[in-house]
């Protein structure tokens, strides 16, 4: 499984600001989607590792969306600091 990455829309920024913030400082650590997670990044950067051995790397600014089912490795490089939503 892969995360889908991209910039967002001036609507998806608007809107993700009334959404919880999540931080987390420099670390590495694995993570099991049980929802779909949709984030906008603010601050840090993050390489991924997904169970393919498949490397993504995103950050302030991006859009991220993770599937449900997704295993993964988080390898979190800058400190981070993004809202989220769950679905």
């Amino acid at each position: 499984m892969r995360p889908e990455i991209r910039k967002p829309t001036e609507q998806e920024r608007t809107q993700a600001r009334s959404w919880p913030v999540w931080t987390k400082e420099v670390s590495e650590f694995p993570w099991e989607y049980d929802q779909k997670e949709t984030c906008l990044f603010l601050e840090g950067q993050v390489t991924l590792t997904n169970e393919a051995g498949e490397q993504f790397h995103f950050g302030a600014g991006d859009w991220v969306v993770f599937p449900v089912g997704m295993k993964c490795t988080w390898k979190v490089t800058s400190p981070v600091r993004k809202h989220y939503r769950f679905e």
